[in-house]
């Protein structure tokens, strides 16, 4: 007996990226129904991540061309698929849960759609999160929590990561929209989220996203910055897109959050340490810190959490009395990512046995 389509949707999707996996409730299915027709998932399963012509899918799934070519157009625009536009020819291709088919619906959250991912997030979907965070988002610290005579690394300076991108375009969390939308969200800064290269045009494209300029770009980092949010690209040296996040809303920390020990979890290659005596203990730090990192000693100063601290720089750039310092970790300890987004997605589908 062949498989209920929106299982092998479910099953297909868990492939890629941080995966999309199955539950007792079947939620899951749930969530597909109410984003695919019957036609929209086997046009889906059809495809792979490897971008196609209208013309090359249709040979393939013998259909005509003008009817695929509208169906696959119709559904990128629906944010079901990624597509690239090169002069007159479009490119399509399949894409997971995660970046993807949830952030693309930036524009057309709904209270109950909103309200259907917010329960599966919270359920199972959080632990294969956390589990493939470290190759899926990485942390970078902010510029000005790093000591001058400190060598960081291009891929870890997110003002150098903007200065690098020919097109820069800024959408909204759709992750704190997300909890706006269900009447939870921090009230934090919603347009945060910065995208790159062909996933800039495609927010262009399709109407979910702004371009901007480098100094606005970096002024609304700054803000970011600013507001409590950790600046997070995509684990790859050449990042698509690169996030501002908050403990409370987005994907990732929050389900770093549930676990005792996020240093283990997330892609960093720094961590806080405090100066006691420079300390005045005025708590300033804990309210900052987006993975409950620090706490307060017996003696009224701060201290840190190493197996939570995540190397953001937060607590750093807060601290009134200077006592707070980003240090890099010992070379052994310090990681390369990926060189492009390619051999992010083919490190992560390798993490979870998967292999293409």
């Amino acid at each position: 007996m062949e498989k209920d389509l929106y299982r092998q949707l479910q099953e297909r999707l868990d492939m890629y990226s941080v995966g999309f996996p199955a539950t007792e409730s079947g939620i899951e299915i749930t969530i597909l129904k109410r984003m695919f027709s019957d036609e929209d998932a086997r046009l889906f399963l059809s495809l792979s991540p490897l971008l196609e012509t209208p013309e090359s899918v249709a040979g393939r799934i013998g259909k005509p061309v003008d009817e695929t070519a509208a169906h696959l157009a119709d559904m990128a625009e629906r944010g079901l698929l990624f597509s690239v536009k090169k002069g007159d020819s479009v490119k399509y291709g399949a894409i997971p849960f995660v970046h993807g088919l949830f952030e693309f619906q930036v524009k057309r959250l709904d209270k109950d759609f909103a309200r259907l991912v917010e329960q599966y997030f919270d359920g199972d979907f959080y632990h294969a999160m956390a589990e493939n965070a470290g190759g899926f988002l990485r942390t970078v610290p902010i510029q000005h929590a790093i000591e001058t005579t400190q060598n960081v690394a291009a891929y870890d300076d997110a003002v150098e990561i903007l200065r690098k991108q020919k097109t820069i375009v800024i959408t909204d969390c759709i992750c704190r929209k997300l909890r706006k939308t269900t009447d939870s969200g921090c009230g934090k800064l919603l347009e945060a989220c910065f995208m790159f290269g062909s996933m800039a045009q495609y927010y262009i494209d399709h109407n979910m996203g702004r371009a901007v300029s480098l100094d606005e770009a970096i002024a609304i980092l700054s803000k970011a910055q600013e507001e409590g949010l950790v600046t997070q690209p995509a684990t790859s040296q050449n990042p698509g897109g690169m996030c501002n996040c908050c403990g409370d809303c987005c994907g990732v920390l929050k389900s770093l959050n549930m676990f005792p020990n996020p240093a283990d979890l997330v892609f960093s290659n720094h961590y806080a340490e405090i100066d006691a005596e420079a300390c005045v203990g005025c708590e300033a730090c804990l309210d900052r810190c987006q993975m409950a990192a620090l706490s307060m000693t017996g003696e009224e100063k701060a201290a840190v959490d190493l197996a939570r601290c995540i190397g953001c720089g937060l607590c750093v750039t807060t601290c009134p009395s200077e006592a707070i310092r980003l240090v890099a970790k010992p070379e052994e300890s310090r990681k390369i990512p990926p060189a492009t987004s390619a051999e992010q997605m083919m490190a992560l589908a390798g993490k979870r046995g998967i292999r293409f």
